[in-house]
């Protein structure tokens, strides 16, 4: 009997592996990501390949939906949208209202990100 081959992933995340933060984060989304609907990508590695500018993906969260790359609030609402446990909260992401907000919160984070990560470290 021949064994079903697991899905092609349908989304594919960018994140800094060199990030404490962001490992954790990704962990975790794995971890959630039971069915493989997900391919996440250590850009830290630069081997590894990025179809956005490194710098700028290192420093802001990506993701390509199909052939959109998104980034910031809009990624992690894909990345919820794409694991089953969080995929309410990715469709409420994907109202105008909320992903202002969370746009906001995540660029708020954004600024602290360094002090955290020298915390974590």
């Amino acid at each position: 009997m021949e064994r079903a081959q697991p899905p092609e992933p349908n989304l594919t995340v960018w994140y800094d592996g060199g990030c404490p933060i962001c490992s954790r984060e990704i962990a975790a989304m794995r971890r959630l990501d039971r069915k493989g609907a997900i391919a996440f990508v250590d850009i830290a590695d630069t081997a590894q390949p990025c179809p956005v500018d490194r710098t700028e993906a290192l420093a802001r969260f990506h993701v390509a939906e199909g052939e959109r790359i998104l980034s910031g609030a809009a990624a992690f609402g894909a990345m919820w949208r794409a694991i089953p446990a969080l995929r309410w909260l990715g469709l409420l992401a994907r109202l105008r209202p909320v992903e202002h907000v969370l746009e906001r919160c995540y660029r708020a984070f954004l600024l602290i990100r360094p002090r955290l990560q020298r915390l974590l470290k």
